[in-house]
């Protein structure tokens, strides 16, 4: 993925929410990446924006990945 264009597709307040909507969007065979804003190990807890982990996919699996990410939001 690292030549293909990235969109961020959902904003998890920590790294286990984001592991949680990762393996939701791998298991549906969507390959995703997470990029954090500040180490985890520093900011175990979002606080104004640090400690966030954005959840990017391929620009073409970002409708599927947002449908996807929709749906759990209402589970």
């Amino acid at each position: 993925m690292s030549q293909t264009k990235l969109v961020e597709v959902y904003v998890a307040r920590g790294e286990i929410e984001a592991q949680v909507i990762k393996s939701l969007l791998e298991s549906y065979g969507i390959p995703c990446v997470l990029k954090a804003q500040a180490a985890q190990s520093v900011h175990v807890f979002a606080v104004d924006g640090l400690g966030q982990t954005s959840v990017m996919v391929r620009a073409e699996d970002e409708a599927d990945a947002r449908e996807l990410v929709k749906g759990e939001d209402n589970a």
